[in-house]
Order: C-alpha cells, then structure tokens, then sequence
C-alpha cells in the first residue's frame, strides 16, 4: 500500500526566513511546473513512433510474398527498436515526471506500474543508456544481417560507435555506484545477505 498522506502544494517558509528569501523559494518551487509541458510533448514522441510501427508493419504485411528473410529480419528488428524506444520514453515521462514535478495522483489504479516510485534519478540515467545500448546493438545487428550492401567503413563505425555507448554505459553505472552513500550500499548487501 502507498502512503497517501497529502503533500503540501508549496514549501513552508521557516521562522523568521527573510520575505525576499522566502518569495524567491516559493517561485523556484514552482518553477518545476515549467517542465510539465516538455513531459507532456513527449506524449507527441510516443504518438510519432505509434504511427512509424504501424507503418512498419504495413510495409511487411503488403511486401511479406516478396521479401527475402534478411530483409523481413531487418523490418522485425526496426519494429523492436521502435518498441525499446517508446518504452524508454515511457520512463522518462513518468519517473522524470514524479521526480522532478510532481507526484502522480493515480495508484490506487490497479494498472499502476510498481515501479514508477522507485526509479530515481540516478536510476534514470541508467535505464536511458541501457536503452540506448540495446537500440545501438539492434543497429549493428541489421548492419551485419545487410553486410553485403554496406561499406566496410560504414559497419567500422556503426560497430566503434555501439563500443562507445557500451563503454559509457559500464562508465556511468560505475560512477552512480561510487555515488551511493555508504549506509545504502551497505545496507543493500545486508538485506540481500538475509535472502
């Protein structure tokens, strides 16, 4: 069960806080709802990709006697990376929103997702480079599969280029591990010792 105790809309100025000081903290506070409209335009993004699937699908379906396996694996593997896609930015729009803006009025839906609450910003950043990792690599496996069409150069640098993500990706994890405070760390290992 989540706690549903109501939030205050703006912080409390302490006693005797300046006015000047407790008025700039109160319009920063509620600076944050000038990102909702950027979560909101990332509904425009899923909408976009929904239509690109769907063509997608379309060309596969009208063209499924004549295309030859690889060519079919190459759409099958577009429409992943679409997916993968819609899927991270699912995660931006409702962990960023959370995070940054404002807590999400909806749990008592039986649909809502378990994790919303629980991915932080660190997480974020994580869950965004793993995604981008798992697209790189579905590129470089449609490279592969058209090998024959393409340059050597160019499957050079779609290869060097999925390396680099990777490498970024082991990067970041490693410093939002050396980032996590001592008792977290510690504490984590404990509990996974009692299991």
């Amino acid at each position: 069960m989540h706690d549903h105790t109501p939030q205050a809309s703006s912080p409390v100025p302490a006693e005797g806080t300046p006015w000047l000081e407790s008025g700039l903290e109160r319009l920063f506070f509620r600076a944050r709802w000038l990102c909702a409209p950027l979560y909101l335009g990332l509904t425009a993004g899923l909408l976009v990709i929904l239509v690109k699937f769907f063509q997608t699908v379309w060309t596969l379906v009208r063209h499924s006697y004549t295309l030859e396996f690889d060519d079919v694996f190459v759409g099958i593997l577009d429409m992943i990376d679409l997916v993968l896609l819609a899927n991270l930015l699912l995660i931006v729009m409702f962990a960023g929103y959370e995070n940054f803006v404002s807590k999400l009025d909806v749990r008592n839906h039986r649909d809502f997702p378990d994790w919303i609450g629980h991915v932080t910003f660190g997480d974020i950043k994580i869950k965004l480079m793993a995604s981008i990792v798992a697209m790189s690599a579905i590129h470089v496996l449609a490279d592969f599969i058209r090998v024959n069409e393409i340059s050597s150069r160019t499957l050079a640098w779609s290869v060097g280029i999925h390396l680099a993500f990777v490498v970024s990706g082991l990067m970041l994890a490693m410093m939002d591990r050396m980032m996590e405070p001592p008792a977290a760390s510690s504490g984590a290992m404990t509990e996974s010792g009692t299991h």
